[in-house]
């Protein structure tokens, strides 16, 4: 399957100029191959975390809800129906709360995949560590004052409706199970959609950094994601564009969302 993807040209700096980085390519576009057999798409942490109102110390904190919110609503009911209709795989890939587990997609997952790894080695803790982790706590994220809305949100997380898992589409909670469903299906090439594209998909169990380390190339629909954002960044979504650069230096490639939908259809 051919299709148009978007890839970003790190070379050449050019020395003649103040800033020599301004001498790279940047972004450019052309028509890949895309092998139907080994790629899927990942929806990835895509959540109902309710209003502002049922939960507003999780919206203070966590600004890009409603962004991921508009997101699911207008972008993922034409991709994900594109999606189904065509020969090409959709895995789910959890984290936080416990809604999905009575899922068949889960729990045949669970059964191909087997008992996880042993966890990491942990360093051991120290009151100094304790009162570094307890001032970040206070000062950094998500704020004292803000904390009892997110565990009570995390407590009725949620698919939103137009993300939640169909039939037996499967879900993985971790890059153990991700890569048992990569392996069972003959995937080396995973595209992700979901939140955020600089935060969970790219560090969370299953993410990108997990899954490249594997082999399985990662790349990402750019208008089916979004970014944590700063204050200095969130005006203009800098985050957001600085994490698909690098989606598209260090994993694979950055699709929009109409070509992916016209690969898939065939147009």
């Amino acid at each position: 399957m051919r299709i148009q993807a978007n890839y970003y040209q790190q070379f050449d700096a050019d020395f003649s100029l103040d800033v020599p980085a301004e001498g790279y390519g940047g972004w450019q576009r052309a028509e890949v191959d895309i092998s139907p057999e080994h790629t899927a798409f990942v929806v990835m942490h895509a959540w109902d975390c309710g209003t502002r109102e049922e939960f507003p110390g999780w919206h203070r904190a966590v600004e890009y809800i409603p962004r991921a919110d508009e997101i699911c609503r207008t972008v993922f009911p034409p991709l994900l129906s594109a999606i189904r209709q065509s020969p090409l795989r959709l895995f789910h890939v959890v984290g936080g709360g416990d809604c999905y587990k009575t899922y068949p997609g889960y729990q045949e997952t669970m059964q191909l995949a087997g008992p996880p790894p042993e966890p990491l080695p942990r360093a051991a803790g120290d009151p100094v560590m304790e009162g570094l982790n307890q001032f970040r706590r206070e000062h950094v994220f998500v704020g004292l004052h803000n904390e009892a809305d997110v565990s009570r949100g995390f407590a009725r997380l949620d698919f939103p409706a137009e993300a939640r898992p169909l039939g037996h589409e499967p879900i993985a909670e971790d890059a153990h199970q991700l890569f048992a469903l990569c392996n069972a299906h003959g995937i080396n090439h995973l595209i992700y959609l979901g939140f955020a594209i600089n935060w969970c998909l790219l560090m969370s169990p299953g993410g990108m950094l997990d899954m490249s380390r594997r082999g399985v190339m990662c790349s990402a629909i750019r208008q089916a994601v979004t970014a944590v954002e700063n204050r200095e960044s969130a005006r203009q979504e800098l985050c957001k564009e600085l994490a698909l650069w690098r989606v598209a230096l260090a994993f694979g490639f950055v699709f929009d969302a109409e070509d992916v939908q016209a690969a898939l259809r065939g147009q």
